[in-house]
């Protein structure tokens, strides 16, 4: 994984409208657990220079180097808030971080290849886990994880402990869960939850459109910037 710096700074500002008044500077406001003396310590970071550090980045758990107030801050990158309509951060948390110490992070899985089952057998391939835990070194931590399926015929599941990582990852979902399976076509269910063939016939369910507003998504992060 590339190093990727970031400025920061300790920060005084609190409140909904200190916060509020901070974004409107270009500032982003956060947090750092710290590990070595305990605690929280408040911080903001020039919005623009977030962006640009952390663009292109399919995880949201990334290690950063936090440069605060002239300070090297080994640190994950643990929860991002983003404005909904905007898809702009507006409150961001890290946490100290050892480079010789393992952490607990989520790692993002794609399906990679057309399964057997899928060109030769018609089948539909469905993942049914999008996400994994895993135990490594901050710097071994992989953006996200790429899963072979070529392999998997009609009626075939793919499980967690069929998975191949890597040494330096140490999987802890439980190894039954299953990853992504293809299915018959005619067990693939229609919307609605019926199968195809029994929902041939029906008309399809209008979807629900359901809208947050951008004042509820920064809303939420100035309470969670109250209980600090």
């Amino acid at each position: 994984m590339d190093q990727i710096r970031i400025k920061a700074e300790a920060r005084t500002e609190q409140g909904t409208g200190a916060v509020r008044r901070l974004r409107r500077t270009g500032m982003i406001p956060g947090s750092v657990m710290k590990m070595k003396k305990g605690g929280t310590e408040l911080i903001k970071l020039p919005a623009h220079d977030f962006m640009m550090a952390t663009r292109g980045h399919a995880s949201k758990q990334l290690l950063v180097t936090l440069d605060l107030d002239g300070k090297e801050v080994p640190a994950l990158m643990r929860e991002m808030q983003n404005d909904v309509l905007a898809g702009t951060p507006i409150h961001v948390d890290f946490s100290e971080v050892s480079l010789t110490e393992k952490v607990r992070v989520t790692v993002p899985l794609y399906l990679v290849g057309e399964p057997v089952g899928v060109k030769l057998g018609g089948g539909v391939l469905e993942q049914t886990l999008r996400t994994i835990d895993v135990d490594c070194l901050p710097t071994d931590i992989a953006e996200k994880f790429e899963v072979d399926v070529s392999a998997l015929g009609l009626d075939q599941t793919l499980f967690v402990r069929d998975l191949k990582l890597g040494e330096k990852q140490t999987i802890v979902t439980r190894g039954e869960v299953p990853v992504a399976v293809v299915k018959a076509p005619d067990d693939v269910p229609a919307a609605g939850g019926a199968p195809a063939a029994a929902a041939a016939g029906a008309a399809p369910a209008a979807p629900e459109v359901i809208k947050k507003g951008k004042e509820e998504e920064a809303a939420a992060a100035d309470k969670k910037e109250e209980k600090k």
